[in-house]
């Protein structure tokens, strides 16, 4: 346990641009808090011992406003970023060195027994408000936007964003931990390619109400490049609304 709370240490200087000293670190860092009271909270749980693993849990949530727990397991090296807000249910597992921010929920979807709550991977960064609900498993190097809500599995080495969480490969492209805004809007280029089909469609019904009584020929090399950008339209569309894999 005492390497386990050494490794949550270090990785907050890795993780938080802001601290500046070890003494500031162990007074001043409620997801830190939250950790080292998880620990115990822990392993009295694991013992079997009824009632205090559970107040031990309460009384950390009334100091860090973090709600964490004690079935849970958690790795090492996992840093919560202010934490105000998150909450982390019984079987939720969460991987080594895994980054999460303030109003994360790792929850349920209802009442059944067992396995109810998410298994995150090492390096999974879940962004601020970020919910991620039921059984599933989200693989390793995963980053989750802030605001985003995933229902299903997601594969390692993917970005989610959306609600519901929509994947967006990002393969071989190397991106910082704490660079949320380099996050692609998915939403936002379907739109983009809807409104320039609607523009493209209402240009040939013009060209089409204005030689009617024409017939109008269009050379293949000239429809060519429009034909292939719809065509890369309607994929990104299509990938869009199938979720690219969730």
């Amino acid at each position: 346990m005492l390497k386990t709370l050494a490794a949550d240490f270090r990785i907050v200087f890795d993780r938080d641009p802001a601290a500046r000293n070890w003494l500031e670190v162990l007074t001043c860092y409620p997801g830190f808090h939250a950790l080292v009271m998880h620990r115990f909270s822990h392993w009295l749980w694991n013992l079997g011992l009824p009632l205090v693993p559970r107040l031990m849990s309460h009384v950390a949530r009334f100091i860090t406003g973090i709600e964490i727990h004690p079935g849970a397991t958690i790795g090492r090296g996992v840093f919560i970023d202010h934490g105000m807000g998150v909450v982390i249910g019984e079987t939720t597992i969460i991987g080594d060195f895994a980054l999460i921010y303030q109003g994360v929920t790792l929850g349920g979807t209802g009442k059944e027994n067992g396995k109810r709550h998410p298994t995150l991977g090492e390096n999974v960064i879940v962004g601020a408000g970020a919910k991620v609900l039921g059984n599933i498993y989200i693989g390793h190097n995963v980053r989750i936007g802030a605001g985003s809500v995933v229902l299903r599995e997601v594969p390692s080495d993917c970005t989610v964003v959306g609600v519901p969480g929509r994947i967006v490969y990002r393969a071989g492209e190397r991106v910082d931990p704490l660079e949320h805004g380099q996050l692609p809007d998915s939403e936002a280029q379907v739109i983009r390619a809807l409104v320039d089909r609607i523009e493209a469609l209402e240009k040939e019904v013009q060209v089409l109400g204005e030689t009617s009584a024409e017939p109008v020929l269009v050379s293949v090399s000239a429809a060519a490049p429009e034909t292939a950008r719809c065509r890369m339209q309607d994929r990104a569309i299509e990938e869009f609304f199938d979720g690219t894999g969730i």
